[in-house]
């Protein structure tokens, strides 16, 4: 069973709950807004279905509402940065705000941002970068219950680990390259759960090490109470990937890395390091756009493959979602309604389709 909702609706329902959580309204629209904008994008895993994990988290205390980025050091082109267990999708703007100030102004911009609470489709800062012309490059770490099994291991060690890389493309939408290095998102594995699919070979082992295609085994606890695991993209390459994500989003900002047992925290935590690029500061604007135009223009060229209409590049299926999700609407299980609603009730908000 399930239901599609008009976005509009959907977004004004969750900021109810935002807010009655604690978060100020202007707090509640934005992070309402930007769990929308994931679902219109596509990516449901990143979207309204985290927010009875975030209603939780702030009950917990490891997400506090209307926290602010704190600024450690600043020194025009490099930034360290505190997200204050602040709600991701604003503490990340507010970094992403002041990086791309400083980029615009010298011509790059290294910054971490430590201790900010979940945030969301990272694919939403590289965007922002690119609206302004900048190249921009994020690895991100992700203190929560160890859901990914390192390459060659039994059990979660680390988590999704996401990595995004954003390039202008002059006269044209921007490449946005955004994704986990575990071989599917954790969120993708509640909303197959949700909807009682199973999923391919190689996504997954269980709470055994063994191979299954149960998307339970990562999102409930198994009859022994552990967990099974996802397992990294690419075998060893995404691997290395996840390695690098957590030594970078997690070690150098300071935000730390996972080494202890899991627990039933519902607290997710993200460390982020980003690096801006201004291609006209670098003297390379006319060649870079030239060269980038003429290298899509050849990958477009390429015939179609078996099973498929077209070649595309990284952002161009999120942004189709977009225009037939806006028109159609958003289509949300009934387990994860259930989920909704009930994290309304635990605020005191009622919501009704």
């Amino acid at each position: 069973m399930s239901r599609t909702l008009p976005a509009e609706g959907l977004q004004t329902d969750v900021a109810r709950i935002l807010e009655a959580a604690g978060s100020a309204p202007a707090e509640a629209q934005q992070v309402a807004a930007n769990l929308v904008l994931a679902n219109l994008s596509g990516h449901d895993s990143h979207g309204v279905g985290m927010l009875p994990r975030y209603v939780d988290a702030v009950a917990e205390g490891g997400l506090k509402p209307n926290a602010e980025v704190r600024v450690n050091l600043d020194i025009g082109t490099l930034m360290g940065l505190d997200g204050q267990h602040g709600y991701g999708q604003v503490v990340g703007v507010q970094a992403m705000e002041l990086g791309i100030a400083r980029a615009r102004q010298h011509g790059s911009c290294i910054f971490t941002l430590s201790h900010a609470h979940h945030l969301g489709r990272i694919g939403h800062f590289a965007e922002m970068a690119t609206a302004q012309g900048l190249v921009a490059m994020h690895f991100v770490n992700v203190l929560s219950r160890p859901v990914v099994a390192p390459w060659g291991g039994g059990d979660g060690r680390f988590g999704t680990n996401p990595c995004c890389i954003g390039i202008p493309l002059a006269g044209a939408d921007p490449f946005v390259l955004d994704y986990a290095t575990s071989r599917v998102a954790q969120g993708k594995m509640r909303v197959a759960h949700n909807k009682g699919e199973r999923v391919p070979d190689g996504y997954l082992i269980d709470e055994n090490g063994a191979p299954t295609n149960d998307p339970g085994v990562v999102v409930v606890p198994q009859g022994n109470g552990l967990f099974g695991a996802l397992m990294t993209f690419g075998e060893h390459k995404g691997y290395g990937m996840a390695v690098a994500c957590e030594l970078l989003g997690g070690a150098l900002t300071g935000g730390g890395t996972w080494h202890r047992p899991a627990d039933t925290s519902r607290t997710v935590l993200n460390g982020m390091l980003t690096v801006l690029i201004d291609p006209e500061r670098l003297g390379t604007q006319a060649s870079f756009e030239q060269e980038a135009r003429e290298f899509v223009q050849w990958l477009r060229q390429s015939p179609p493959g078996q099973g498929f209409d077209e070649v595309q590049i990284a952002g161009e299926p999120e942004r189709k979602a977009r225009a037939a999700r806006r028109k159609d609407g958003i289509w949300v299980d009934d387990a994860t309604w259930g989920e909704i609603v009930a994290a309304g009730a635990k605020v005191g908000v009622t919501v009704t389709p």
